[in-house]
């Protein structure tokens, strides 16, 4: 087992811990993974979202309507699990925070992710009314094995 840790002293402290090179691919391939969220009553909420990497930061996109942007706005603590679809052995936990969020090229970063993991020029599911929204997750911590 591979494990990196940044331990947080204070909420300012902006410490990121390393993802192992040797997993990274299970980030920046079209592997769904799972977000772990906490919902308001403290219970977590899971979900499958794609991902990827941008200057050490795990992005996911998501629209401003759903539950688990309001759960990541409220309690930025979140863990992130990519699960190689070739080897149920091997696998990447992130546990980190949301650093930040962006409006701003939301709906083409969920474009650029549906050509990662659909083939598709443009995210087929845009809605007249949508806000995309871009989460930036540093991590934290990380366990890994396989």
């Amino acid at each position: 087992m591979v494990q990196t840790e940044n331990p947080i002293e204070s909420p300012d402290v902006t410490a990121v811990a390393e993802i192992p090179a040797e997993y990274r691919d299970l980030l920046e391939q079209p592997v769904t993974v799972a977000l772990a969220t906490i919902l308001p009553s403290g219970q977590p909420q899971v979900t499958p979202v794609w991902c990827d990497l941008a200057d050490g930061h795990i992005r996911v996109n998501t629209d401003a309507s759903r539950q688990k942007y309001r759960d990541m706005v409220d309690r930025p603590q979140v863990t992130v699990m990519a699960l190689d679809p070739a080897n149920p052995y091997r696998y990447l936990e992130v546990r980190g925070e949301v650093v930040r969020t962006e409006e701003e090229g939301g709906a083409a970063h969920i474009d650029l992710l549906a050509k990662q993991y659909m083939g598709a020029d443009v995210y087929p599911y845009h809605t007249p009314d949508e806000r995309r929204m871009i989460c930036y997750i540093a991590p934290r911590k990380t366990s890994a094995m396989g």
